[in-house]
């Protein structure tokens, strides 16, 4: 099979895979997914190997499903993998890093053949517990916890494993919608996938799989090569919760390879600002293909490149029944972490931190007055502070990075439950300074609808530990979070934000690059010109 043939069924696949991520876009319903593209899709070998994955979805989610769908052939088993299947897990450990996240695989068969799989993963608004939050103690708290298991057996929908579901959460429609959305997405992946296999006449996907494997492989070598061989160290101090955590790796490179070691870091937590290991692996993976190769497409090969390690009982490291729920808000510093460690071999591609952990907040909306008989609803809402500065860039402003994630517009927010947007702007001053100027954070001032109170789950960093910036630059501005009567909020844990009373987030901004004497007067006058220095 020629080359070019190869290359275009590579492309085609790549499509595919998009059109599965842009079909669970359109059915979903909880807003992570369909505002904020919260979510992955991928085509797998028969092996459980990443041939492709769609270019909408977060690194957190489609480098961690790369490795998750061996443990579901593992568990389900060969001989009980039919036609008409689909499979399902919340599993931290072996799936996406928290219950949040479910992970539908579904195999694909061609001619009676098993040739694949398809899996995505998207994230819930619920799963009973606690709600959405760092505040358990064990995974047991976090919520429901469905192991790898069948969601759908030859067409036939696991009805016990839904009204399960169902009864363990709070919002049972959102959820159960998105279940049945996953398993949609994949379908639709599998039909698409049906049509180029009979359009190039083939049988299966081993001939693809392995040329796409072989020149990705060649590709992560090749530009491996830009970084010298050798060990890098750095580490990084973040808020963790109510104590302070130091994240550490040393970073061992080689022509084939590199090696993240994540020993020096702090220990595991008691609350659920823990990471597993797969999710850490995952933004690690990230970190050096975003520095090295960042138009390659990821799958199988070129994340095989990248290992990591960690002492058990570590931070990046959690164990069951560690409780893991806000893994994101540890797990996203890792990228800045790794990208710190190569920084000075590399000085003209790392940018200098950035506010790195999204600043999600979860809303239980609840009557202020019980009589009142206002339904209960659970509203979710993503945020982002700036990031760092580039070498020959200012950094970007309320940007996700290095999830990816979009966040939800406050119209949106606002139709889904009782919530009011009163004010989302950028905050001046909150890019650090340097020749180039860190990312600004944003202000959200929020608050509970008529006739409701907010029980309101915090898990927000950079409050006591803001961004650093790099050769010469300042650091971002640090965060903070207030009630508009001056009140101070906790950054992490859930608390009241009672009636007619409304929450002000100032979210963290990123580290300047290089010495600020050096920056341009026409960009200093710029940026005083739209409000972003006083």
């Amino acid at each position: 099979m020629s080359e070019l043939r190869n290359q275009v069924m590579w492309n085609r696949l790549i499509s595919i895979v998009e059109e599965q991520a842009l079909a669970l876009v359109r059915a979903a319903f909880s807003t992570s997914v369909r505002e904020a593209g919260d979510l992955s899709a991928g085509v797998y070998d028969v092996e459980g190997r990443m041939i492709a994955q769609a270019i909408t979805g977060t690194p957190g989610h489609v480098n961690t499903m790369a490795a998750a769908v061996a443990n579901f052939i593992e568990d389900i088993g060969p001989h009980r993998i039919y036609e008409g299947d689909a499979y399902i897990t919340n599993d931290p450990w072996k799936g996406t890093g928290h219950l949040h996240d479910f992970t539908v695989v579904t195999p694909v068969f061609r001619r009676d053949r098993l040739i694949g799989y398809f899996g995505c993963t998207a994230h819930v608004v619920d799963v009973g517990g606690r709600g959405f939050g760092p505040d358990a103690t064990e995974v047991y708290e976090e919520g429901l916890f469905v192991p790898i298991m069948k969601f759908v057996e030859r067409g036939v929908v696991n009805v016990d494993l839904v009204n399960i579901v169902r009864h363990n959460v709070r919002e049972a429609n959102q959820v159960v919608g998105d279940l049945y959305s996953l398993a949609a997405c994949n379908d639709t992946g599998l039909r698409r996938l049906e049509d180029m296999l009979d359009e190039f006449d083939l049988d299966d996907l081993t001939g693809l799989a392995d040329f796409v494997f072989r020149r990705t492989a060649e590709a992560t070598r090749e530009r491996l090569r830009a970084l010298p061989s050798g060990t890098y160290t750095n580490e990084m101090r973040v808020d963790g919760y109510n104590e302070a955590v130091t994240l550490a790796v040393t970073l061992t490179v080689t022509d084939d390879g590199a090696h993240a070691d994540f020993a020096g870091t702090s220990p595991t937590c008691a609350h659920g600002v823990n990471v597993p290991l797969v999710y850490a692996h995952a933004y690690f993976s990230y970190a050096m293909l975003v520095a090295l190769a960042p138009e390659m497409p990821s799958n199988f090969a070129s994340l095989a490149a990248f290992t990591v390690s960690a002492p058990e009982g570590c931070i990046l490291n959690a164990r069951h029944p560690d409780p893991v729920a806000v893994r994101h808000v540890t797990g996203h510093f890792v990228t800045d972490l790794c990208l710190g460690a190569i920084a000075e071999a590399l000085p003209h591609v790392i940018p200098a931190e950035g506010a790195g952990a999204l600043w999600n907040f979860h809303v239980s909306a609840r009557a202020a007055d019980p009589a009142s008989g206002l339904p209960p609803r659970e509203i979710l809402m993503f945020n982002s502070g700036g990031t760092g500065a580039r070498p020959s860039l200012d950094g970007l402003n309320s940007t996700a990075f290095p999830s990816g994630v979009r966040t939800m517009s406050s119209e949106a927010t606002e139709q889904v439950g009782p919530i009011v947007i009163w004010r989302k702007e950028l905050r001046p001053d909150s890019g650090g300074a340097g020749r180039f100027r860190g990312g600004l954070g944003q202000i959200i001032e929020l608050g509970p609808a008529e006739g409701y109170q907010f029980g309101f789950s915090c898990m927000f960093d950079r409050v006591e530990n803001p961004a650093r910036g790099r050769r010469g630059g300042g650091s971002g501005a640090p965060g903070r979070v207030y009630l508009d009567d001056g009140t101070p909020f906790d950054a992490k844990g859930k608390q009241l934000v009672p009636a007619g009373r409304r929450l002000i987030l100032e979210l963290p901004g990123g580290g300047g690059f290089g010495d600020p004497d050096q920056r341009d007067p026409e960009a200093s006058e710029r940026d005083r010109t739209q409000g972003y220095v006083g």
